[in-house]
């Protein structure tokens, strides 16, 4: 008879237990146990996943690498905290990626990746009708990741991954707001339609667009977070670097800045 072991034997089975560590700590960032700014004790995590401390000290030395924490010198690790400015750059990267991603797709997706991406198209509009804010997120990120993962580009897909994890520390989730997950799903479906096409041009644009999107949505719940704070001098600082970053110089760019004006005006 075949012995089941427990997830964590059949993990140290196939990984150093330094990689055990450094995965359990990452997944406790990751779905928000230690916020951002939080000190994360050496002592108090090795107790309580029973391992020495060396485990845990190389461990935030990987996370370090990996972006989600910081080591600062006499004070110790923290988680680190993503401000606006750094999730903005992080979009524009991802913008390009996914581009690039939907053109390939759009070559040579095949027939079995295809029905895949739908399924999961599928899954995210149930969780729309259940109103399961939770679950939609996490498909969200599993629909991007699968389809980097599918375009075959082992450094690309590597790169965005990470991208992904330090995007997550900025924790201002746009789906908070319940009303954005049908515009989501229905943006998603027409990136599946898109690379479904075969068309390239097609497919990197609808890819493109859908990010820069959930850039300018994150900016402007930004600035809707900063208006409500209704404030200091810091808060006003902070609304004025938000509008910068939204307006790009474009007349869509400068008629979302009046809008934001208005808004903060109407909040004092």
């Amino acid at each position: 008879m075949n012995a089941v072991f427990h997830p964590t034997i059949a993990l140290l089975q196939t990984s150093s237990l330094t990689t055990v560590v450094q995965q359990e700590i990452e997944r406790a960032i990751l779905v928000g146990e230690y916020e951002p700014g939080s000190k994360l004790i050496e002592a108090a995590l090795a107790e309580k996943m029973g391992v020495s401390r060396g485990p845990v000290r190389e461990a935030f030395r990987m996370l370090e690498e990996a972006g989600l924490v910081r080591n600062e010198k006499n004070r110790g690790v923290f988680v680190r905290d993503i401000p606006i400015e750094e999730a903005v750059e992080i979009f524009d990267l991802r913008a390009a990626m996914d581009e690039l991603v939907g053109r390939q797709l759009a070559r040579n997706i095949t027939p079995a990746q295809l029905k895949e991406i739908r399924g999961l198209v599928d899954s995210m509009e149930k969780s729309v009708k259940a109103e399961d804010a939770y679950n939609y997120h996490l498909l969200n990120l599993k629909f991007h990741d699968r389809l980097v993962e599918m375009a075959g580009n082992s450094k690309l897909t590597a790169i965005y991954r990470k991208l992904i994890k330090e995007l997550s520390l900025f924790r201002r989730l746009n789906l908070a707001d319940g009303w954005l997950m049908p515009i989501s799903a229905n943006e998603h479906r027409q990136i599946v339609k898109a690379i479904a096409s075969g068309d390239a041009d097609v497919a990197g644009r609808a890819m493109y667009d859908h990010v820069i999107e959930s850039k300018e949505r994150t900016i402007e719940n930004d600035l809707r977070r900063q208006a409500r704070l209704q404030a200091s001098p810091a808060s006003r600082t902070a609304q004025a670097k938000a509008a910068h970053l939204l307006d790009d110089g474009s007349p869509r760019g400068k008629e979302k800045n009046m809008d934001k004006g208005r808004l903060q005006r109407g909040s004092r």
